[in-house]
């Protein structure tokens, strides 16, 4: 299929030529593939607000980009449009007056933050009915409108698509943590359809904030290991206690295989195939027979027209969670059966937590680079293996192997579930 324009279903071959990527750990490929691939960790105790008296204080923050007046919303611009630019520049349509495609943003839902309902409030009369009437006339008269515009669901997608000046109307999605990955189907699907020749796919989150953070503290979600932060992202291991939450942005340039090569473009590599399942068991949990789950990895895999042996590599959804952990094991060993004992599968959370909305997104841009590079990244903090959890996990430190095709599995809340086959050019 090297050369082939066209897939084993007939359908145009989609080709990545450009990605980029921001984390905890840095801005841009070069950085955090060293971190990576060296084992070390972006997680830290939180400056951002205080955490006195929480049981999780820990997190992968983004605190090196300068975002001023702060917010959740600019800081998720500020992220997306580094890794956009990156992925741009590679791709070589960084000097490009319009982008030849539309825009697919995963973003999470969009609230107001406390120090903006301080601001309202301060500008309130003390009385409640008063303070009320004053809120009412302030929506009819249309004050505050830069808060408002910046706290729509779609006020992300809106600031990116008039700067990189990408084609229609920008689509914005949230399926829970399968939203990265999402956004890169829906890029996939528009490009099989001939309905554009590329797309811009972007997922970036910045959801450490207080009141997100107790929410995950109430669900008992959050690992609480906050001495050291490093080493509280134990995916697989039998002393895993929850995920940490992270922020950070991945951001992929997808086109027709045709026309990149037309223009000359260097071809990265394809997304081969993207499968989903969604089940309605429970706001959070997912259906504890793992069905949504095996039959999204199944559909890759269809997607793709590939069999379980090609496999070289998973990029594990990898949370950290008791329960997460072993439905992901389960649902490999029911759709790879055999050959999950020579495959090796690992999680990027354990170095740069988990990023929510964007992990799909960056944990792409990170499978393609192991295709790339020929180096697994490693499962740090594995020192006590589960054995219900029988996986090859990359242990601790990174390994040299031939991949040629990898899965990068994104499971969210409610039953949201998308699998990725990312293969070599």
């Amino acid at each position: 299929m090297g050369t082939d324009i066209r897939d084993a279903k007939g359908r145009p071959r989609v080709a990545i030529t450009g990605c980029g990527v921001v984390t905890s750990l840095g801005r841009g490929k070069a950085d955090n593939w060293a971190a990576i691939t060296a084992g070390r960790s972006g997680i830290r105790h939180i400056s951002r607000f205080p955490t006195d008296g929480l049981r999780t204080t820990i997190a992968g923050t983004v605190d090196f980009l300068n975002v001023n007046p702060y917010s959740a919303p600019a800081l998720t611009i500020a992220m997306a449009t580094a890794a956009a630019e990156e992925a741009l520049a590679e791709a070589g349509l960084a000097r490009a007056q319009t982008f030849p495609g539309p825009l697919y943003l995963a973003t999470p839902p969009a609230e107001l933050e406390w120090p903006q309902r301080k601001q309202l409030w301060d500008e309130m009369s003390a009385s409640d009915l008063q303070g009320y009437r004053r809120l009412l006339a302030a929506a009819r008269e249309h004050a505050h409108a830069d808060m408002a515009s910046l706290f729509q669901f779609g006020s992300v997608a809106d600031h990116l698509a008039d700067k990189f000046a990408t084609r229609g109307l920008p689509v914005s999605v949230s399926t829970a943590c399968a939203s990265g990955a999402t956004a890169i189907q829906l890029g996939v699907e528009a490009i099989r359809r001939g309905q554009t020749q590329a797309a811009l796919c972007i997922g970036a989150d910045s959801s450490v904030q207080i009141e997100a953070l107790i929410r995950f503290i109430l669900l008992s979600a959050l690992s609480t290991r906050n001495e050291p932060p490093e080493k509280a992202s134990r995916p697989f291991s039998k002393d895993r206690d929850g995920f940490v939450m992270a922020e950070g942005a991945g951001a992929l340039v997808l086109e027709e295989y045709a026309s990149a090569k037309a223009r000359g473009a260097e071809i990265l590599g394809f997304v081969r195939g993207c499968g989903e399942k969604a089940d309605d068991y429970h706001r959070t949990r997912s259906k504890p027979d793992g069905t949504a789950i095996i039959g999204a990895i199944r559909n890759a895999l269809a997607d793709a027209v590939i069999e379980p042996g090609e496999i070289d590599y998973v990029n594990a959804h990898g949370t950290s969670t008791p329960e997460n952990d072993k439905m992901e094991y389960q649902s490999l060993r029911a759709v790879l059966g055999v050959h999950l004992s020579d495959t090796p599968v690992s999680s990027n959370k354990s170095m740069i937590g988990h990023t929510l909305s964007a992990a799909g997104a960056i944990e792409a841009v990170f499978s393609l680079l192991a295709i790339r590079t020929g180096t697994l990244p490693p499962t740090i903090n594995f020192d006590v293996p589960d054995p219900e959890i029988p996986l090859d996990v990359v242990p601790n430190k990174a390994r040299q192997a031939a991949v040629a095709t990898v899965l990068s599995n994104s499971f969210g809340f409610g039953g949201q579930n998308v699998t990725l086959a990312l293969g070599a050019p």
